[in-house]
């Protein structure tokens, strides 16, 4: 008796703890992007790889097509409400609509004075008709057109709200100052899709030992506004969200008709987004690797030259441990 109660307590703490690594596994892989994850046990060797997409490249337009860019199903399902934004790849906070919307938007800045201008003595602060001077930086005279009005006259109010009149019946007046209009916001543009030509991809690259072979694990993908887009006055990289692969998997399924790798061989052999990104249907160059100091390689070894050599250098490195594996 006693040995069958073993045997059924045995069975029964084996099944929890399978449940209990199987919840595990299934919450690590919800958090970090993962369409199609490998268990930790399976994994011998991960290298964790940032890669840059420029979607200008010849292999990369069939995903940049006209009107069926990626970058505006991403941003179509972001205003939709069927994908969420986070701030970066570690995806720990998210954006809401409003802020992606904000962060791929530009407001349009005032042309200034030409240098011409500014040599013939113009002022910034000053221009025509306005700013309480005559552009060439001489104060304004009193009552003429171009001067901003500071005060104005307005009636005197009793307690009982209304004017207060002297004894001839006039209605008394009283000099207030006028707070000068604050200058309108500039207007602010979306960006087209066709300005938005760059992503980011993270991915694991994983050898999974029980079916021996390496495998690209996409975690994230992040769209970026280029350095050179138009209205983008700092000059810089900028990112407008950082997107779960597995989310953006759900979302190409769902839009068929708008989720497209446009083959320009055959208009019969169209394939959806994420099957381009399944079959590896895109060029890419690494820009940072896994390493101690979290720097990508233009900031390891100096300069974007050097670093476009060390992505190339990086990427055989990879491929040449891949091939070592198998050689014995």
């Amino acid at each position: 008796m006693n040995k069958y109660t073993s045997l059924a307590a045995l069975a029964v703490g084996l099944t929890l703890s399978v449940s209990a690594s199987a919840q595990e596994q299934a919450t690590t892989a919800s958090s970090n992007g993962s369409y199609r994850p490998i268990p930790s046990s399976d994994i011998m060797f991960r290298k964790t790889i940032w890669r840059q997409i420029d979607l200008r490249e010849k292999q990369n337009k069939p995903m940049f097509s006209e009107g069926k860019e990626i970058t505006r199903v991403i941003l179509d399902a972001v205003k939709r409400g069927e994908l969420p934004a986070y701030r970066n790849d570690s995806l720990t906070s998210s954006f809401t609509s409003d802020e992606v919307k904000n962060n791929s938007s530009y407001a349009e800045q005032s042309q200034g004075l030409s240098d011409e201008e500014k040599a013939a003595g113009l002022k910034e602060d000053d221009s025509w008709g306005g700013g309480g001077g005559d552009a060439w930086g001489a104060p304004a005279k009193s009552g003429s057109k171009g001067a901003a009005a500071t005060t104005k006259r307005v009636p005197k109010l009793g307690a009982n709200g209304k004017p207060l009149k002297d004894k001839k019946g006039k209605i008394i007046y009283q000099t207030v100052a006028v707070e000068p209009p604050k200058p309108a916001a500039p207007p602010s543009y979306e960006y087209r899709p066709k300005d938005l030509y760059q992503l980011e991809l993270k991915e694991d690259m994983i050898f999974d030992k029980k079916r021996s072979r390496m495998y690209h694990d996409i975690k994230t993908i992040t769209l970026v506004v280029p350095a050179t887009a138009p209205g983008n006055t700092a000059g810089i990289d900028k990112p407008i969200g950082t997107f779960k692969y597995s989310d953006l998997v759900k979302v190409f399924r769902a839009n068929p008709d708008k989720a497209i790798w446009f083959n320009p061989q055959n208009d019969a052999q169209h394939k959806n987004l994420a099957d381009a990104f399944e079959l590896w249907l895109f060029n890419s160059y690494i820009v940072k690797v896994s390493n101690p100091g979290d720097q990508r390689l233009d900031e390891i070894y100096g300069d974007q030259r050097q670093g476009i050599l060390a992505a190339s250098q990086a990427a055989s490195d990879l491929i040449d441990y891949e091939y070592s594996l198998w050689s014995f």
